[in-house]
């Protein structure tokens, strides 16, 4: 039951096959990859419940998909998957959705119909941090209930070695990050026992070379443009003309140049040039060997190259501790450094500071605020722009079109809505005319009746020569005419139910689509229409801007529907009398609309429409317009 590799359950020097316990033991101290420990996992726990094979999927978050991560025994390169490993992957979403160990019969496939199953497929959530992240499956041949219960609770106690793997992996990486700490520390610690640069690089080498197993470490720092060794490890003294510490150096400048870690060899897919550290590599080894750079914050202020034997390559724990290393010592280097010189060098520092807080970088905001402080001042009082005196608006007409209702009587429907356009003649409203029509047929009927009493007194008055038949006759007529102008004034008051627009425009005054069915009076007014060639706009211009409104001033108005288009406008009159709107005193100001186009890019204007209006007074300065109504409101209340 044991895969090849997998020698947890095997005996590494009795010839007695290992007891459970000895088994949990080994598995409990396994330390090797994760994919390895799943596979013995799986070999132990089979070979405990006595499985026929077993496998450990998840789902891989991608549409619910299952990703298998091991199976026992493993399946050979290029055969079929089990079909218990199928129906497990297909259940699998249910299982981890329910969170309970569910146990599934599988039928073999020379099976009689109602025999019962002879194996029986497992499924074991695996619990981690609170949630269910996989599940284990395993195949079971059972020949009771019992033993599939007893090989059930074996599985589910098993279970747990994985979770001690991981806490004993999570323990492991702790214990390395510790380890790199002190490191880390130690290397501090001998670089701020220094007190000159020369001694704290010298320090840091040093150390970085004893604890790393390094057979040369070096650290140069930036002057100028160019990188100098300013350290190497196990070495007091050094020549700049060594050929040795000039490749150092370029191999250095390549690092800060790219402001990357440059690592020889380098990985396949690397990014950085790594020629410099090719050359010096090959020139002065063969060693494996990387280049750091040593920062500030965002600055570069050095490299630190450290090499060793080809056959030991720095691992990404070992370029960690490097990494942290460099970074908790370079402040310090950094300070020594520049502490490190002759008055007239500090002298020359202090003063490129000094004036680098005048001219240079820093307090960069403070100065770029003074800056457009001044500018801002200097535009405010030199640039002008447009003085304009702003005010609110509505559009109105001057001549509207009464349409009073011609009789009294109840409204039957309205055609036409609130500040729709209506051309001449378009029905507006009707009001109900079924009085009249009967009263009208009850008149013709009458009338009828009249007709036909003259018809037969006249036939009388001629076979008898009897004047009072010829009298009924006259009187018979008389009626009958008295009726006729009845029946033309109905059919006049019929023709005027239908309400028609006396001419073209908009309905201003008229919304009673909720008055359909209510009474109305004679002259009661329906509807108001404005002929849209008559519009005009009324400005209430504030008290304190009227005295500088004339008539004959350009301006432009936007309304609220539509603000991206402007219309331009003159000044007409100026109401010499002040009206009281919201406790403010404000003047009517009427305007004349220019260049209206309202059968075309102006056919959406109607009366009623409010928006801003701008008066175009004059130029000021920037200064005065930002100020003068501040300016008005303290020469009031101090009385300046």
């Amino acid at each position: 039951m044991t895969p090849d590799g997998a020698r947890i359950s095997e005996s590494s020097s009795q010839d007695r096959p290992p007891s459970t316990a000895e088994l949990v033991d080994r598995l409990s101290r396994f330390d090797g990859p994760p994919e390895q420990f799943l596979l013995n996992l799986l070999a132990v726990q089979c070979h405990i419940a006595s499985a026929d094979g077993g496998a450990i999927l998840r789902s891989s978050g991608q549409q619910g998909q299952i990703e298998i991560l091991a199976v026992f025994p493993p399946v050979a390169q290029g055969s079929a998957a089990p079909v218990w490993l199928a129906q497990a992957a297909e259940s699998a979403p249910a299982v981890l959705g329910s969170g309970q160990t569910t146990m599934r019969a599988l039928q073999a496939s020379d099976a009689l119909y109602g025999q019962p199953a002879r194996q029986h497929l497992v499924m074991v959530p695996l619990r981690s941090g609170g949630g269910i992240r996989g599940l284990a499956a395993f195949v079971l041949s059972a020949a009771d209930a019992q033993s599939l219960e007893a090989g059930r609770e074996r599985l589910e106690l098993t279970v747990s070695l994985l979770s001690l793997y991981e806490m004993r992996l999570t323990l492991q990486r702790r214990q390395f990050d510790l380890r790199r700490m002190r490191l880390a520390m130690e290397t501090l610690s001998a670089v701020n026992e220094q007190r000159k640069f020369a001694g704290a690089g010298m320090a840091m080498c040093n150390e970085i070379a004893s604890r790393w197993q390094c057979h040369r470490v070096s650290v140069g720092f930036l002057q100028g443009r160019y990188v100098k060794l300013a350290a190497m490890s196990h070495t007091e003294k050094f020549s700049r003309r060594m050929r040795l510490v000039q490749d150092i150096e370029s191999a250095m400048e390549e690092c800060w140049d790219q402001n990357v870690e440059v690592v020889y060899p380098a990985d396949p897919h690397a990014t950085y040039v790594s020629r410099e550290a090719t050359e010096l590599a090959k020139r002065h080894g063969p060693t494996c060997l990387v280049s750091l750079p040593l920062r500030r914050g965002e600055d570069v202020l050095g490299v630190l190259t450290a090499e060793r034997a080809s056959e030991q390559a720095f691992d990404a724990e070992e370029m960690e501790s490097l990494r942290l290393s460099c970074d908790l010592c370079t402040p310090r280097l950094a300070e020594l450094h520049e502490q490190d010189r002759w008055f007239g060098a500090r002298a020359a520092v202090v003063a490129r500071k000094a004036l680098a807080s005048l001219i240079g970088p820093r307090h960069t905001w403070a100065k770029a605020a003074a800056i457009v402080a001044f500018l801002a001042l200097m535009f405010a009082f030199l640039a002008k722009g447009d003085y304009q005196a702003e005010a609110p608006f509505a559009l109105e007409d001057t001549r509207l079109q009464v349409v009073p209702a011609p009789f009294e009587g109840f409204l039957k429907d309205v055609s036409v809505r609130f500040g729709q356009k209506v051309a001449a003649g378009e029905l507006l409203a009707s009001l109900d005319n079924s009085d009249l029509r009967m009263e009208l047929a009850r008149a013709k009927a009458e009338k009828i009746g009249y007709d036909k009493q003259a018809l037969a007194a006249d036939q009388a008055a001629v076979a008898t020569q009897d004047a009072t038949k010829r009298a009924e006759a006259d009187i018979a007529r008389a009626n009958a005419d008295r009726i006729a102008e009845q029946i033309k004034l109905q059919e006049h008051r019929i023709a005027q139910a239908r309400i028609v627009a006396p001419v073209a425009g908009s309905v201003v005054t008229g919304d009673l689509e909720r008055q359909v069915g209510a009474p109305v009076k004679v002259g009661q007014v329906l509807f108001e229409i404005a002929p849209l060639e008559s519009l005009r706009a009324q400005l209430k211009v504030p008290e304190d801007q009227i005295a500088d409104v004339q008539a004959g001033q350009e301006g432009q108005l936007a309304t609220v529907g539509h603000p991206d288009q402007r219309i331009r406008f003159v000044v007409e009159r100026i109401n010499p009398v002040a009206e009281v709107v919201q406790q403010n005193n404000i003047f009517k100001v009427r305007v004349e609309l220019k260049d209206l186009d309202l059968a075309g890019k102006h056919a959406w204007l109607l009366p009623g429409m409010e928006g801003v209006a701008k008066i175009h007074i004059g130029r000021r300065s920037y200064a005065w317009l930002w100020t003068h109504r501040l300016t008005n409101w303290l020469r009031m209340k101090l009385w300046l």
